[in-house]
């Protein structure tokens, strides 16, 4: 395909994606880099089919239709799992209500919307009773991190969205059952990425995204290069959005393009990370905007998806 070609058929996707599909999160999509991207490697990349992301928060309303939906005979849901009472139905108990809707921004493929990986598969793991958790939820947390462990091959689990959040401002790491398995998942090379807290506090966030071996995600406001939200120096990457779990669900989607677009162009990762979750983090790092705040004293990366893919993939953007 020549250049030109290759031009005009990235400028029918995004044409066509404003006209008959939308962006899950119009402004932060754009600002991220995520539609970008779309368009210049609609002929290069699938968006996330073959990988599979594990959702671990408060369980999921199974018959909402964006989990019912099944594109190019693909079911979008994979698998389920209730890692509270051991058993196959993640269905919402008790305060539950958030795991309902934060596969979203990273997958959804229904009707007009489309989450950043749209074409990937979601494992829905319920993993404790409300995404407002305390430190004492790391038993069933544990548990669901296993799950994953045991099963990350078998479903093609690539990622994982650690949803909760304990709305405090951790300094310093906190010490539960969750840590070795962090590590055993960071080892296999698997991406564990959870929000910092959407609190505004400036010198700690949220467990478990305090914890070491899992990715601290940080925002930017959407449209704007000014920090938000919670953050520490152990965020990792900003990413814009209204609350960070949205910042999340948005960088794992990304996190699974990424990946691919290693596995295709032979990039060499190694020379950036001991396995290749952390040598992505890197990338997004080093091919990230710097945004300074004052308010923390820190100076973060923020997300730009088509940077890293360029980067990744030898090109330059048009």
């Amino acid at each position: 395909m020549t250049i030109f070609r290759h031009i005009a058929r990235g400028f029918l996707f995004a044409s066509s994606l404003t006209a008959a599909q939308e962006a899950a999160q119009p402004a932060e999509f754009e600002h991220a880099g995520v539609t970008a991207s779309w368009a210049k490697y609609a002929d290069v990349l699938t968006f996330g089919r073959g990988q599979t992301l594990a959702l671990l928060d408060d369980g999921c309303t199974m018959s909402k239709p964006e989990w019912q939906a099944v594109v190019e005979g693909v079911p979008k849901v994979r698998v389920t799992y209730d890692a509270v009472d051991g058993d196959d139905d993640p269905k919402h108990e008790g305060k539950g209500y958030h795991g309902s809707t934060i596969g979203i921004p990273s997958s959804v493929n229904h009707g007009s919307k489309r989450g950043v990986a749209f074409n990937n598969q979601i494992a829905i793991v319920r993993s404790l009773e409300c995404c407002h958790c305390k430190v004492a939820d790391s038993a069933s947390l544990a548990r669901a991190l296993q799950w994953v462990i045991d099963h990350h091959v078998e479903h093609h689990i690539t990622t994982v969205n650690l949803a909760p959040v304990d709305d405090q401002e951790h300094g310093e790491p906190v010490a539960t059952e969750i840590d070795a398995k962090l590590a055993t998942l960071r080892e296999l090379g698997v991406w564990v990425s959870a929000p910092a807290g959407n609190h505004n506090f400036t010198k700690g966030i949220s467990w478990p995204a305090s914890q070491p071996n899992c990715f601290a995600i940080g925002a930017v406001a959407p449209g704007k290069e000014v920090v938000v939200l919670d953050r520490s120096a152990k965020v990792d990457l900003l990413v814009p959005a209204r609350a960070t779990s949205s910042s999340n669900a948005i960088v794992c989607g990304s996190a699974m393009i990424l990946r691919e677009a290693i596995e295709k162009s032979g990039y060499p990762w190694q020379a950036d990370g001991k396995n290749i979750a952390e040598a992505m983090m890197k990338i997004f790092h080093d091919t990230g905007k710097p945004v300074e705040d004052k308010a923390s004293g820190q100076t973060f990366r923020r997300l730009d998806l088509l940077a890293a893919l360029n980067h990744v993939m030898k090109k330059s953007t048009p």
